[in-house]
């Protein structure tokens, strides 16, 4: 099993990145500085926000997938989503990245 990076180093690198890529990140919730589970929500234009989380999969990876998307109707919903996740787990963290095309920018950075 490989080693993982702790949990802020790995928020750090994730800001700078998307940072580098001409996009804006900014940590919303720090977690718990070495374990914490790292929660991304992206959007274009600060619209069709997506909540993406590390999965496990049976080859033993942990891919960044979506596990939520903003309803464009009803967004106080994902609001309300996130907040219920960051009160279930407080030592989570939570980073926002507002950039072009996120799901490539995750597929090529991140993964």
């Amino acid at each position: 099993m490989e080693g993982r990076l702790p949990a802020h180093l790995e928020a750090s690198a994730i800001v700078r990145a998307v940072e580098a890529a001409g996009g804006f990140a900014a940590i919303v919730q720090r977690g718990e500085k070495d374990a914490g589970v790292i929660l991304l929500i992206t959007m274009t234009r600060g619209a069709g926000a997506r909540l993406w989380e590390r999965m496990p999969h049976l080859d033993n990876s942990r891919p960044y997938t979506v596990t939520k998307i903003q309803d464009a109707e009803n967004t106080g919903e994902f609001d309300q989503y996130i907040d219920r996740r960051r009160r279930s787990d407080p030592d989570c963290w939570v980073i926002e990245l507002d950039l072009p095309d996120p799901e490539h920018f995750i597929d090529s950075a991140l993964q």
